[in-house]
């Protein structure tokens, strides 16, 4: 018997940068917290104790051995909870959400915990015969692999995204998520950690955008306009409709995963969005807010600019998206949900709303899914 995966708590550490507040920290420690915390806020919410059938995160530089199962062992969920990892790189954390709800909406009518955790700052180095390499290929020998930074400035170049246009969007998003900040609006879907009690690299770069250097002689793209590189962890609960009671969620309409060109990889959520929207027969302009991950300025517009959407529309990253609060890599798509819940769900959206949440992948994939307010 089939059943709709509602998501019915969804809770994040704060984002803190490589080397700094949450650098001690391995992916156990990040994740268990926000695991427990999105666990208990779903029993409350539902009204009754959850049995949580599996604990799925997304994770991409290690450490290994399943860092899903430890975490969920240091939760306090108990031994018979297993756990799961998934590597979709920076979509790991999104295909984790959705690896879990499609185990829900195939008929098994338990709980389940999903969402991604990244340590940088403790990420092990790896090496080949002795010699270190900062990341595996992401498509075989003879394809294109590009550095995601070289490959966000061709795609800058082959879609004419210039340097103005990168800063204006990567401010906006700066502006966005102190605005929201300072309001409180991530407030109650934060895990405090290590004494960080807010995303720490918000309005950082925002000072510096029109004096940083260019990257690549001749280029467009700065430190400014690429995501900082981050730790952190995020967590949602997911039940079948009927164990939600009167808890308002977002329920699960469509999803899709998608291959591109490895050469842009950047590209991919824009038709992973079109996919998820087409299979929950929904339109770009039928979506009240989309968290779409800003791994560079020019990526993101060149996703937004695929879909139809002004490079300022207001239902994008409202409070402001990875440019501003950090990019843990396997964490930002799950990331992206838990703003979605606290942008849709917690700040009053009406029943039927639409939400979307997306990323772009190394190696040339894309990942998203459309979600709808229920209440």
């Amino acid at each position: 018997m089939s059943a709709d995966a509602v998501v019915v708590a969804a809770r994040r550490t704060p984002v803190g940068t490589r080397g700094r507040a949450l650098a001690g920290l391995g992916v156990e420690r990040l994740a268990a917290p926000v695991v427990r915390a999105a666990h208990s806020d779903a029993a409350t919410a539902a009204g009754h104790p959850l049995v949580v059938a599996d604990v799925v995160l997304g994770n991409c530089m290690g450490p290994g051995g399943n860092p899903a199962r430890v975490a969920a062992l240091a939760a306090g969920l108990g031994v018979e909870v297993p756990g799961g990892t998934v590597d979709r790189q920076c979509g790991s954390g999104l295909a984790a959400v959705l690896d879990a709800a499609t185990a829900i909406r195939a008929g098994d009518l338990r709980a389940r915990i999903a969402g991604g955790v990244e340590s940088a700052s403790t990420a092990p180095v790896r090496s080949v015969d002795g010699t270190p390499y900062s990341r595996a290929p992401f498509a075989p020998h003879g394809w294109p692999d590009p550095d995601m930074v070289e490959a966000a400035e061709h795609l800058a170049a082959a879609d004419g995204i210039g340097r103005d246009r990168q800063d204006a969007h990567a401010a906006r998003s700066h502006r966005r998520a102190r605005a929201a900040r300072d309001a409180g609006r991530f407030t109650a879907e934060l895990v405090p950690l290590a004494g960080l009690t807010a995303d720490d690299s918000i309005g950082v770069a925002e000072r510096l955008l029109p004096r940083l250097p260019v990257l690549f002689d001749g280029g467009t793209l700065t430190a400014g306009t690429a995501t900082r590189i981050s730790d952190g962890a995020a967590a949602v609960a997911l039940v079948p409709d009927a164990l939600r009671g009167d808890a308002p969620g977002l329920v699960l309409r469509g999803h899709a995963v998608v291959g591109c060109d490895p050469a842009l990889p950047g590209i991919g959520a824009a038709p992973a969005v079109a996919a998820a929207l087409d299979l929950a027969g929904a339109r770009v302009g039928d979506v009240a807010a989309f968290e779409i991950v800003e791994a560079f300025a020019a990526q993101s517009l060149a996703v937004l600019g695929r879909l139809g959407i002004a490079d300022d529309d207001p239902r994008v990253c409202a409070d402001g998206g990875a440019l501003a609060l950090g990019h843990p890599w396997g964490a930002s798509g799950a990331i992206s949900v838990v703003r979605l819940f606290g942008r849709l769900v917690r700040g009053g959206a009406p029943a039927g709303s639409l939400g979307v949440a997306a990323a772009s992948v190394g190696g040339g994939l894309g990942v998203a899914a459309a979600f709808e307010v229920v209440r």
